[in-house]
């Protein structure tokens, strides 16, 4: 009982990740009617903008130290990261906590990139069909991750987990249970709750802001929104860079869990377009619920008890339930009428 509520909690954080991904996704549709296939690329480069604000704080000043020698008598060189020189033990900390402070840099890049992809790309494939839409933004997505292999390289780039937060907490003395009976990583758990943090903001300012508010009208009926001299258009742009922003810090904050490279949007892009359908297209509490619910399946599949029984099951639990859901609930669990039908 204990391994499958451990498995439980483990879905939380994957269940998160695809949530966040998979809500960007539906805002875009949502708002736009695009089907955005370069978004699991906006993930990606949210991951190597932490990636990148690591190498600038962490870019050294080499000093020679005539006190310390090698073993053979010369003088050791010390390497001191700039930040560390400039503001001291605040230095060492902010180096140390690189990947939440990095969404500093990330928000302000996000919204800059997803603004100028729907500014100067998909906002001439509006009318297009579906399709077309797939085609132009995979190849975009194809373009931004070698942009990004040619940087960064190949190679997964690790991401340290500040140092307070590593380890595990001991969940089950929370619950009335034994010590380390339960215990679960304290960044994972900082990423679950994280996520729901997130989740709940894009929903308050859709429900309890003025502007969010006219979104949604413009979603049920753009032309009368803008018959009453509302720039729906404006709003829609903008909304598809705070698209980009919840793709690109859900990025931010999971490269301690899986080192980022160049290929890690496409790898999460298909399981959150399955997140999506399954949720029911258009729908931002479907697509929530999907994700948190196909992460935790994901992981209770990889158990394994449960893999001994089915082989590779992990690796397809998530289309299996797809499949099964499609077939009772063609419009998947939360679609609407009309929506992606003839």
């Amino acid at each position: 009982m204990n391994a499958i509520f451990a498995q439980l909690l483990n879905g939380l954080d994957k269940g998160g990740a695809y949530a966040l991904i998979a809500l960007g996704l539906t805002l875009v549709f949502g708002t736009l009617g695009v089907v955005n296939f370069a978004h699991g690329a906006l993930f990606m480069l949210g991951c190597f903008s932490a990636v990148t604000f690591r190498y600038l704080i962490t870019i050294e000043t080499v000093t020679v130290d005539p006190e310390k020698l090698s073993p053979w008598g010369t003088p050791l060189e010390v390497r001191t990261p700039l930040v560390e020189g400039w503001f001291g033990d605040y230095g060492a900390v902010l180096v140390d906590y690189s990947v939440p402070i990095s969404m500093l840099l990330a928000v302000p890049v996000m919204l800059i990139i997803g603004i100028a992809m729907e500014r100067g790309l998909i906002k001439y494939f509006y009318k297009r069909s579906h399709a077309e839409q797939i085609l132009v933004t995979f190849g975009l997505a194809i373009v931004l991750q070698e942009i990004v292999k040619s940087f960064f390289g190949a190679n997964p780039v690790p991401q340290p987990v500040p140092s307070d937060l590593r380890g595990a907490a001991d969940l089950g003395v929370w619950l009335g249970m034994d010590p380390h009976v339960l215990t679960y990583p304290w960044w994972r758990l900082v990423y679950f709750f994280f996520s729901l943090g997130v989740i709940g903001a894009v929903f308050a300012f859709l429900h309890f802001t003025t502007f969010g508010m006219v979104v949604r009208a413009g979603m049920a009926d753009r032309e009368t929104v803008g018959l009453m001299g509302i720039n729906i258009d404006r709003r829609f742009t903008i909304m598809f860079g705070i698209a980009a922003v919840v793709a690109g810090v859900a990025g931010v904050m999971y490269t301690p869990l899986l080192p980022p490279n160049y290929q890690l949007g496409m790898d999460f892009l298909v399981l959150s377009f399955v997140v999506v359908v399954v949720g029911g297209m258009g729908s931002l509490p479907g697509a929530v619920a999907a994700g948190f619910l196909l992460g935790i399946l994901q992981s209770i599949a990889s158990m394994t008890e449960i893999k001994s029984i089915i082989p590779g099951i992990d690796q397809v639990i998530i289309y299996l339930v797809a499949v099964v859901i499609l077939l009772v609930r063609p419009r998947g669990l939360m679609g609407r009428r009309g929506i992606m039908e003839s």
